[in-house]
């Protein structure tokens, strides 16, 4: 999920209490975040040895997996504006034994040279930011992926008139259409591999390569 500091241009929604970031996706997963993020990194298709990017990285969590699934001659870096976000997910990588490197940075403008990674994920993220952020955001993923390199983009649906769940007690997330998720990504000179529902609330993801 993305936040903001204000040395950059502010996405939208900011939030950088850490533990209320935990919080939401443990209530929104049910419990089930461990299962939830397995699925979504089979999306992403990720295999031994190679570099991913997860760009809005939170507390780190699905880095973290990543780095579990692409072993130790993998290597995982995870971005976010928010420093409390990458203090606990600094902790969490010690706590796992798993080396992710986070940096602080917003997700318009990666810290990364071009062609650097073999898959970049956007979970959760895409809805906090303006339209036109969203653009730069999906050239810049696009910017940093390797030739046939690959990104993951996770975000809600427009709520399809269901009575609000406990979940929206706590927070009121936006959403990104699958179609405009696909136009951002196809727009930046990704090709759609696949796209669909994940499986959980109003989640829908695509997943686009590079030529």
């Amino acid at each position: 999920m993305e936040t903001t500091d204000q040395t950059q241009k502010p996405p939208g929604l900011v939030i950088h209490s850490a533990a209320l970031y935990d919080g939401l996706v443990w209530v929104m997963t049910w419990g089930r975040e461990r299962a939830f993020r397995e699925k979504l990194l089979r999306f992403a298709r990720l295999q031994p040895g190679e570099t991913v990017l997860d760009v809005g990285c939170g507390t780190g969590s699905l880095a973290i997996a990543a780095k579990m699934r692409v072993g130790p001659a993998g290597k995982v870096y995870g971005i976010d504006a928010s420093p409390e976000m990458l203090a606990r997910a600094r902790k969490k990588a010690r706590k796992a034994g798993v080396e992710v490197t986070f940096e602080q940075a917003p997700a318009q403008a990666l810290p990364f040279p071009e062609g650097h990674f073999d898959a970049v994920l956007s979970t959760v993220m895409l809805h906090h930011l303006p339209r036109i952020g969203r653009a730069e955001c999906a050239r810049e993923m696009r910017r940093v992926l390797k030739p046939g390199g690959r990104v993951l983009a996770v975000d809600f649906a427009e709520p399809d008139g269901e009575k609000k769940g406990f979940l929206s007690h706590f927070h009121r997330h936006g959403h990104v259409m699958l179609r405009e998720i696909v136009g951002l990504l196809t727009d930046a000179g990704l090709k759609l591999v696949e796209s669909g529902a994940v499986g959980l609330k109003n989640l829908h993801f695509a997943l686009a390569k590079a030529p």
